[in-house]
């Protein structure tokens, strides 16, 4: 699919800088482990020579993990930091279901019918909001490209230890354009706070989709795993 078929949001969105996509991490990091002085840190250091739309996004992203009080704490202390309020600022109008099932498939691949049966069988409230709200409305955003969300995804879920949601984003994240060293940089950076048997597991997890994927995919077209 290309940039003009993608329409405005994420999928069409430009690449995050390393240096970027690095601070966002950092900043997930520090809110999923509820650290106030490591949050300011981040947020300083994303202050200048980034995007400030991109931290706003990123920001807005945790919500689906990390919740509406995280989120919103750490939108007010980003406020407080730049002098900046929401006056100038639109909230972008929500895309339709169909783009925000196209950016789910985009993360899950050919995975895409077999978790939306499964989804289904949980609620069908639940189905709906995933891909309505979780990528529609959230991922589906312009304002931070698709690959840099499912590396912050990655980041947020090994750091909160979900690891059956970690495994289907570390896929994603391969599969929406990241490279198996950026995954890898995210995971050291959520990790290098948790004990040592978490850590490994996470690993191991890691290990396995990249085996299920093979080197040889993960080097070309990965629209068919």
């Amino acid at each position: 699919m290309s940039g003009s078929d993608r329409g405005a949001g994420s999928l069409a969105e430009a690449p995050a800088s390393h240096a970027t996509r690095r601070g966002i991490w950092r900043l997930g990091v520090a809110m999923a482990r509820r650290d106030p002085p490591a949050i300011d840190a981040a947020l300083a250091a994303l202050k200048t020579g980034h995007p400030a739309a991109a931290v706003e996004e990123a920001i807005l992203q945790t919500l689906l993990f990390l919740g509406f009080p995280a989120a919103l704490t750490t939108l007010g202390r980003w406020r407080r930091l730049t002098g900046t309020d929401a006056s100038g600022l639109t909230d972008a109008e929500a895309p339709p279901r169909a783009e925000g099932e196209a950016v789910c498939e985009a993360v899950y691949g050919r995975a895409y019918p077999m978790l939306r049966r499964r989804m289904a069988t949980l609620h069908p409230a639940a189905n709906r909001w995933m891909v309505e709200d979780g990528y529609g409305k959230v991922m589906g955003r312009p304002g931070l490209d698709l690959a840099t969300r499912e590396l912050l995804n990655v980041v947020l879920l090994a750091a909160t230890d979900f690891p059956e949601q970690l495994h289907s984003h570390l896929r994603g994240a391969l599969l929406t354009g990241a490279t198996p060293e950026e995954v890898e940089g995210a995971l050291e950076e959520a990790t290098a706070h948790l004990p040592d048997a978490r850590r490994e597991a996470l690993a191991a997890r890691w290990r396995e989709v990249r085996a299920r994927l093979g080197d040889e995919a993960l080097s070309g077209d990965l629209s068919e795993f």
